[in-house]
């Protein structure tokens, strides 16, 4: 069964939900006003309308409940400005209730319904009194979320090492595993300073060409293994898929020498090899060798 659906993102980079558009005419772009589970809230359409399997539906689809107008958008610009206060007010309380934990950013729902602070901290705080005291000033329903320093990236946004934006906070919605294997990989240095984003986490962009290294070292022997190369026997320390070669410490003389690929054969294979000839040109016993 197939449903007909928009895409709707909420924030910046974040992730895209669908909803159905009933008989509305929706384009990419436009605002729109939708009910989730946090309550009625305002998000624009990114995608469609497009037809998906209901398998990439999460049940019961929910339908666009209208169109933004102008007044939805006076009301979203009042949300920003009360966040701005609330923030400035809860920074406030931190300090006074002394807890070590540090606020990174605040959202209010369309509705007003909900006042969500998200921080972050080393571990577990206790800020029961912290919530009772802003319910008091904002006489709502007030969450405190604790996040992870690469949601604290994506909210605050900054410049990478390249000089761009910030990947998590310009378009990457979800985080990838990267492990120090990725950076082993592709020959980058192992210095922390230079294979951490601004997080303090190993860069997201070390998975995006990790396929293609893995891919393109298939062919190569692996680091430290021992092959047969025109000059003799040598160890394999180093190799450059981009130019196809291998450098190869020789056991002889010790020198490192760089060589084409195909040029460089692993030992075992060599050996392999020379005994199957062997076998192949000696006579087998008979009568006549009696």
């Amino acid at each position: 069964m197939d449903y007909n659906v928009v895409g709707v993102r909420f924030k910046k980079a974040g992730k895209i939900y669908y909803f159905d558009p009933g008989e509305l005419e929706l384009n990419i772009g436009e605002g729109v006003i939708v009910e989730t589970a946090r309550g009625i809230e305002y998000g624009k359409v990114v995608v469609g309308p497009l037809r998906v399997d209901e398998n990439e539906v999460v049940a019961p689809l929910k339908k666009v409940i209208r169109k933004a107008t102008s007044e939805d958008q006076q009301v979203l610009e009042v949300n920003k400005e009360k966040e701005k206060r609330a923030f400035q007010i809860c920074m406030e309380k931190i300090a006074q209730h002394e807890l070590p934990m540090k606020l990174v950013g605040v959202e209010q729902t369309f509705d007003g319904n909900k006042i969500i602070f998200y921080f972050t901290a080393e571990g577990r705080i206790d800020f029961r009194e912290l919530v009772k005291d802003l319910a008091a000033v904002f006489r709502t329903r007030i969450e405190l979320r604790q996040i992870g320093v690469r949601d604290e990236a994506k909210m605050i946004g900054g410049l990478g090492c390249c000089g761009r934006e910030l990947c998590c906070a310009t378009w990457l919605t979800d985080f990838a595993s990267v492990s120090i294997k990725m950076a082993k990989e592709q020959n980058l240095s192992l210095n922390p300073a230079k294979i951490s984003g601004v997080c303090g986490r190993l860069m997201c962009c070390l998975k995006y060409e990790n396929e293609v290294y893995e891919a393109a070292k298939e062919g190569f022997p692996s680091m430290g293994s021992w092959v047969v190369t025109p000059d003799g026997e040598g160890k394999v320390v180093g190799s450059n898929i981009f130019r196809h070669r291998v450098s190869v410490e020789l056991k002889e003389s010790k020198l490192v020498k760089e060589y084409p690929r195909e040029e460089v054969v692993p030992r075992a294979e060599q050996v392999d090899s020379s005994q199957g000839c062997q076998q192949e040109n000696q006579e087998p016993y008979g009568e006549e060798n009696v």
